[in-house]
């Protein structure tokens, strides 16, 4: 009897004497690549629904702003401070961000410290990150000026403004001093345990492609250790900013301004609480502020870079 062929997307061809053939290897290739194709293009990036950003990102910060005010306004209305001069209404504290507002120095208040606050870690910025690579790559160094990094670390911030006032006067360069001071180490140590933190395998691949000296530190060290050096800046702008509001709580002179600190020293000297909350929102804005606007996005984009970005 004649022998026959079974075709068909799921059937192979059939041989002589009854022996099935397997589909050839290159549509074996290609059924895997496509395969391959279509996994990718579903575990892509979706772009979000508005709702969905919303309810997850929107509504929850807002309903605890709420909760607190809420709370807040209970604590004013039931006479829960014995003195009610300690603690004003939310009420008061608004009319004092209106009355800034009117009189056009409200702006003024949060552009002076913030000029300072990033012109200050753009400087420690520059200085940390050399610092951290040497003091990571050079056992010696390490050795010698690693354990005085960590100190100064936990060396509060505001111990550097009298020494700083004395060496260099009421000045804004005494301001930059003490933000230096602060955030220096804290970006130089998140660099060295990023370092710490590369697998040796990345180094050693590297020296093989031919990378060495600069070129094996910016293409392989500190892309590996990016995620711990972002830790270190996200920490480095803390102390920054930190450290410029004791130097501005500290250290008043009409050279100076008036900025969110000196607002704080306002208020105590003052005797008045809505001025000293009014300060106390404005840091704690600014804050989450440039966390939301600089060190999110930068997190985010080196997780999803890192395929480690889930979404919920």
């Amino acid at each position: 009897m004649a022998s026959t062929e079974t075709t068909g997307p799921d059937a192979g061809t059939t041989a002589p004497g009854g022996a099935r053939k397997q589909p050839a290897d290159g549509q074996d290739l290609a059924g895997l690549e496509a395969g391959l194709d279509a996994l990718e293009t579903a575990a892509g990036p979706a772009r979000t629904p508005v709702r969905q950003v919303l309810t997850q990102k929107v509504l929850p910060p807002l309903t605890a702003v709420l909760l607190v005010l809420v709370v807040w306004q209970a604590l004013v209305s039931f006479d829960v401070v014995d003195d009610p001069s300690k603690l004003p209404s939310p009420s008061a504290v608004w009319d004092e961000v209106r009355d800034a507002w009117l009189a056009g120095t409200l702006l003024d208040y949060i552009w002076t410290s913030v000029s300072r606050g990033l012109l200050g870690f753009l400087l420690a910025l520059v200085i940390g990150t050399p610092l951290g690579l040497i003091v990571a790559r050079v056992r010696f160094i390490r050795a010698a000026i690693g354990p005085i990094l960590s100190g100064l670390q936990s060396l509060p911030s505001v111990a550097w403004v009298p020494p700083a006032v004395l060496w260099l006067g009421l000045e804004n360069k005494m301001m930059y001093a003490v933000i230096l001071l602060g955030a220096v180490p804290s970006i130089a140590n998140g660099l060295v345990s990023g370092v710490d933190q590369v697998p040796p395998l990345f180094l050693r691949a590297g020296r093989t492609l031919g990378a060495s000296g600069l070129r094996h530190t910016w293409h392989i060290v500190l892309p590996a250790a990016l995620p711990g050096y972002l830790a270190g800046l996200k920490q480095g702008w803390a102390f920054s900013w930190r450290s410029l509001m004791a130097a501005e709580i500290i250290a008043s002179s009409p050279e100076l301004g008036v900025g969110l600190g000196q607002l704080l020293e306002n208020g105590r000297n003052a005797s008045s609480m809505p001025m000293i909350f009014l300060a106390i929102f404005l840091i704690l804005i600014v804050g989450i502020a440039i966390d939301l606007l600089i060190f999110s996005p930068l997190e985010r984009r080196v997780l999803r870079g890192r395929g480690l970005l889930v979404k919920s």
